[in-house]
């Protein structure tokens, strides 16, 4: 059967353990950093963590800056721009169909039996529409010659086209004749589309054996598929001697 320990060699334990304690503790230098402060060197791996926390604190600032720049939560929207409307552009005004005859000397001066004279029609058409067959007639009344003059035999007159498919000049329509004759009367004539230019070539000959005198020549442009003429017709002075 154990004995127990006597009181006083528990009381002599006791204060053995309290001098060693106190040993230990005068062991460390004058500030009382020794072993103390190694027990407290633990602590900066602590402030490591909480040296963090202001790197999220910031990052977490920043929502507050990134939520400014847009449209709060539970605020109405800012209104967005109104559409910009264009204005219309107006319809291009309504143009029609121009003609031109141009000579050299601004008429046709021939002498019977000499040269050809040329002269040129052009057609500018506008927009307002285009022409299956639009026709460039001509016409000229019957000379009235000088006194003494002596009258002429056969036609006269000799009028060409140049052709430039073929290249070369073609015999044209020319009516001698002191009257009118009506538009549904014609046919023919080549196609003019909606602000298109066409430019022909045409030559008045004056035969020999034909008639001395003046009168103009008289170019009409006329639509035969509607009957009508598109132009007020040109007027190009003329004379044969």
């Amino acid at each position: 059967m154990p004995v127990p320990a006597a009181p006083h060699r528990v009381l002599s334990a006791a204060a053995a353990a309290a001098v060693l304690l106190a040993g230990l503790t005068g062991c460390g230098d004058k500030s009382g950093t020794g072993p103390a402060a190694a027990s407290v060197s633990a602590s900066p791996s602590a402030s490591a963590t909480a040296s963090s926390s202001p790197s999220a604190s910031a990052s977490g600032s920043a929502s507050p800056s990134a939520s400014a720049s847009g449209t709060p939560s539970g605020e109405p929207s800012a209104p967005s721009a109104p559409p910009t409307t264009r204005a219309a552009t107006p319809p291009p005004a309504p143009t029609r169909l121009t003609v031109a005859v141009d000579t050299r000397g601004g008429g046709l001066s021939l002498v019977r039996g000499g040269a050809a004279q040329e002269f040129t029609v052009t057609l500018r058409n506008g927009n307002s529409a285009a022409y299956g067959h639009l026709l460039v007639a001509f016409q000229m009344e019957i000379l009235v010659g000088e006194p003494g003059d002596k009258p002429g035999s056969g036609p006269g007159f000799v009028l060409e086209h140049f052709d430039q498919a073929s290249g070369s000049w073609r015999a044209a329509a020319l009516r001698i004749a002191n009257d009118h004759m009506p538009e549904s009367m014609y046919a023919g004539g080549g196609p003019l589309a909606r602000e298109s230019v066409r430019v022909e070539r045409y030559r008045l000959r004056a035969t020999a054996g034909g008639p001395t005198g003046s009168t103009p020549l008289m170019v009409s442009f006329i639509d035969t598929d509607a009957d009508r003429e598109v132009a007020s017709h040109v007027v190009l002075p003329h004379s044969t001697r």
